[in-house]
């Protein structure tokens, strides 16, 4: 719609769909385009940064993806967690993996066996970061035992399950380490297939005040902050400064 609007595409191109902003029959129309893949839905099925790649014209300024993959709703100008995850998710931008609390009294008791005991301030620092990777590790444990966010299933109640299942006598900081490993695994395999630090990177239009609304008065980190941010998660994964998992951590996961 946006590269409608600024005609780097037009009706030839969508077969007479008035793809603008607000015409809701016309992205209904495309939404069934993309599943057939007829007409401009052929392109548009492959996500908006190979629709982007495609047809240049500067059009990849407009898709709003991280390692390919396509932002969710959420506009991470409104949350530093979503900045963060957005950036640093293997996946790309993908809200799942890294909502969590320990910012304010929401969710602390459930933190407070990890040592949270009270709200981390929300800013870039090095203990947010900490918090962050504890978070982003938890929410892999809701991944690998396929448990939806929305149950109010707690900690406890996810070992006790664990434990039911499988027979095994575990406990947090097992769980967590098999989080762990899960992650610098899926590093290693995006460092194999050529992803590098300039992949854990957010759209430029991130980076930019919204110019309507709450998120018009928010304050938005620059990319020297974000790449402070991006320099402590690798510090506490044990990655070095290019995001590459060091021998002692793969020693330490059981990965060597």
């Amino acid at each position: 719609m946006e590269c409608y609007e600024k005609a780097l595409i037009t009706d030839k191109d969508t077969g007479g769909l008035e793809l603008k902003f607000g015409n809701a029959a016309a992205m209904l129309q495309a939404i069934e385009l993309i599943a057939r893949r007829k007409g401009v839905g052929d392109v548009m099925a492959e996500g908006t940064r190979r629709m982007a790649q495609k047809l240049g014209h500067g059009s990849e300024k407009y898709a709003m993806a991280v390692k390919g993959l396509d932002s969710a709703m959420h506009d991470p100008r409104g949350s530093l967690q979503l900045r963060i995850g957005y950036m640093l998710n293997p996946h790309g931008a993908d809200h799942c993996s890294v909502f969590g609390g320990g910012t304010s009294p929401w969710g602390l008791s459930d933190l407070n066996m990890f040592g949270i005991l009270e709200p981390v301030k929300d800013e870039i620092s090095a203990k947010r970061l900490s918090l962050f990777k504890l978070n982003h590790l938890l929410n892999m444990v809701n991944d690998y035992l396929v448990i939806c966010l929305m149950p109010n299933i707690n900690t406890e109640q996810k070992v006790e399950l664990v434990k039911a299942v499988t027979g095994w006598n575990t406990g947090w900081v097992e769980l967590l380490q098999v989080s762990e490993r899960i992650l610098t695994l899926m590093r290693l395999f995006n460092l194999r297939e050529g992803l590098t630090v300039a992949d854990d990177e957010l759209p430029e239009r991130y980076y930019q005040p919204k110019t309507d609304g709450v998120l018009a008065t928010k304050e938005i980190p620059d990319r020297a902050a974000m790449a402070k941010v991006r320099q402590w998660y690798y510090y506490y994964m044990g990655w070095d400064e290019n995001g590459v998992p060091t021998p002692a951590k793969l020693a330490e996961l059981g990965l060597a």
